[in-house]
């Protein structure tokens, strides 16, 4: 029977290997990956890939097994036209009392809790369960807003905040299309 010798590299590769396979149990979608196709993947697709398990270690189940609500930001809609910016947010089972908008000289910021109760009565069978949460987002408003003219309207858990901006001055220039084979002939027949 024949020696087999273990480079150092070898080992090193092995123990490598051993260490992405402990790693696949915390961030599945990354590490039945081989190590050459770790390596070959595009590294944008591995930051979504991780960020994905990431947001799903954190977001269900923390501690001692108790569910823990993922933190919840209201979808918002942002669309300038007219020569007024148009912010729309969706919040749904929020009162229009646990929601505040303040416009400041940069930023339009809306926050608020969100208050979620639930209850389940049934024989022998009491359920009852409470989330509560604060969000807070800031919109970054364009230069010259008119704040002081800022308007929010809350109906069916939409808010919806109109702002009035100047119209922005847009400096455009068509840029013509060469070919590159027309490129090509001109710089032979200068030649």
């Amino acid at each position: 029977m024949a020696d087999v010798k273990v480079t150092k590299a070898e080992r090193k590769g092995e123990e490598e290997g051993r260490a992405l396979s402990r790693r696949g149990e915390l961030f599945p979608s990354l590490f039945p990956l081989s190590t050459r196709d770790f390596f070959s993947t595009s590294p944008f697709s591995l930051m979504r890939r991780l960020t994905e398990d990431m947001d799903r270690a954190f977001s269900t189940w923390i501690g001692r097994g108790i569910e823990e609500p993922a933190l919840w930001m209201p979808a918002i809609e942002v669309q300038q036209k007219d020569n007024k910016l148009k912010v729309v947010a969706d919040l749904p089972g929020i009162n229009k009392d646990d929601v505040k908008v303040e416009v400041t000289d940069d930023s339009l910021i809306i926050q608020g809790e969100r208050k979620h109760e639930e209850e389940e009565k049934r024989e022998g069978y009491y359920h009852s369960e409470r989330t509560y949460g604060n969000f807070y987002r800031s919109i970054p408003l364009p230069e010259g807003a008119k704040i002081e003219d800022a308007q929010a309207d809350f109906k069916n858990g939409c808010l919806e905040v109109t702002i009035p901006v100047p119209e922005a001055a847009r400096k455009a220039r068509q840029v013509p299309i060469r070919a590159a084979a027309e490129e090509a002939a001109k710089k032979a027949q200068a030649a």
